[in-house]
């Protein structure tokens, strides 16, 4: 790694620092948003029966999956006419407190009503963004209320098919978050103290898709993908630095997170929308699109090793879905192998560990020369209306179903 690198790593380690925490997995897809799982190792060979299993919990509705930090597992879900933020102890599953909300959402289009956004932990902090974009602080010992917003009023944004469904950034003592908005108001953030708005910005309705943090030639972009673009904020005022067009209208989504590779961004989506590889910079970019060829995913976002991708292509909604490794740059697909249901990647160290759908959980080699499958089992049950993303923290993987929370030893949790 030259000196530049260095640096800019340092920069970004220091904006994360409260937020990271070797095994902690605090906000959708773990440390630094890419599901690459930091400081974890799986043990060599797991049972047939799959990995043993710790405890389980009872929950409620909602696609939310679990953020862990330290010993503290926050859980977002709904039950009855409540959203519950609810904490346990990761190694045990005890509950340690759970705080609920008045919610009535009911969705046109799911059968499901619950949180769509994953907890973020930091320091003595949890964030969550209901699925009536309610955004709320809270304190991890208690769960006593810090402070509350409600985006959807006080910015006018329309509730989209699924509610609301980004999980919030955290860029040093600012919340960003994909609001959707009316009046410059797609993204706005928010200060992480008391909830006041900092900056507003941009013209678009919201997505699926959750903000990421990048640093690119040392200049931060806070890389969000809207509705109908993919852009890039500074995230000390919002000012926007480059975007492109990125979507399509009628019943379509962006589910998938952007993923960062250097000096390049990779974006993709289902629905005739396909991929688009950017070569950016301090302000600008320079976007190549290449269809539904290369990539096409519903919402699971690929999971990067080196500068290739590990992929789930297709919809959980229609027929069955294609593993691929793919190199982004190349615009080449290396390999793909067909036949799974739906699903998502999350990576540890040389392996990935791919949770379907169908509640099956598949281990196979990051490997540019074919799919190699180490492992198979059934963990979950099928989850028809949604799928929730997995969480790996201290040689545990935490899983869950429309009714079932589940800790799984996957690593060497002795030392821990």
């Amino acid at each position: 790694m030259n000196f530049s690198r260095l640096l800019q790593w340092m920069a970004l380690s220091a904006v994360f620092s409260s937020a990271v925490r070797a095994g902690d997995w605090p906000q959708i897809l773990g440390p630094h948003r890419d599901g690459i799982a930091v400081d974890e190792t799986l043990t060599e060979t797991w049972p047939e029966s799959g990995p043993k299993q710790v405890w389980t919990a009872d929950v409620g509705d909602g696609f939310a999956g679990v953020a862990v930090r330290g010993d503290r597992l926050i859980l977002f879900h709904r039950v009855d006419d409540q959203e519950v933020v609810q904490a346990h102890q990761a190694a045990t599953g005890e509950k340690l407190w759970s705080t609920g909300f008045p919610c009535s959402y009911q969705s046109g289009f799911s059968s499901d009503a619950g949180p769509r956004c994953v907890p973020l932990i930091a320091d003595d902090r949890v964030y969550v963004f209901g699925v009536e974009g309610q955004l709320r602080c809270l304190q991890l010992n208690d769960g006593a209320e810090v402070w509350s917003r409600d985006t959807w009023t006080d910015f006018g944004a329309p509730e989209g098919y699924f509610g609301a469904g980004s999980t919030p950034l955290l860029v040093s003592d600012r919340l960003i978050v994909n609001v959707g908005g009316r009046d410059n108001a797609a993204v706005v953030a928010f200060s992480a103290k008391d909830g006041k708005t900092l900056w507003q910005s941009f013209d678009d309705t919201a997505s699926y898709s959750s903000p990421v943090l990048a640093d690119i030639d040392g200049t931060q972009h806070v890389i969000v993908v809207t509705r109908l673009n993919t852009l890039s904020l500074d995230p000390t005022d919002g000012r926007v630095r480059f975007s492109f067009p990125f979507g399509a209208r009628g019943p379509t989504v962006n589910g998938a997170t952007p993923v960062v590779i250097g000096d390049h961004l990779f974006v993709s989506s289902s629905y005739r929308v396909g991929s688009v590889w950017a070569t950016i910079g301090s302000e600008t970019s320079e976007a190549t699109s290449s269809g539904e060829k290369l990539l096409a995913t519903q919402y699971a976002t690929p999971i990067r090793s080196g500068r290739l991708l590990y992929a789930v292509d297709g919809r959980q909604d229609i027929g069955t879905a294609v593993l691929k490794c793919i190199d982004p740059a190349a615009q080449k697909i290396l390999w793909e192998a067909g036949g799974f249901e739906y699903g998502s990647l999350v990576r540890v160290q040389d392996q990935i560990l791919f949770l379907t759908c169908g509640g099956e959980l598949i281990r196979f080699r990051a490997d540019p020369g074919g799919y190699r499958e180490l492992h198979r089992s059934r963990v979950l049950n099928a989850t028809p209306r949604g799928h929730r993303l997995p969480a790996i923290s201290n040689g545990r993987m935490f899983v869950r179903d429309d009714r079932q929370l589940k800790c799984l030893q996957i690593g060497d949790t002795t030392s821990r």
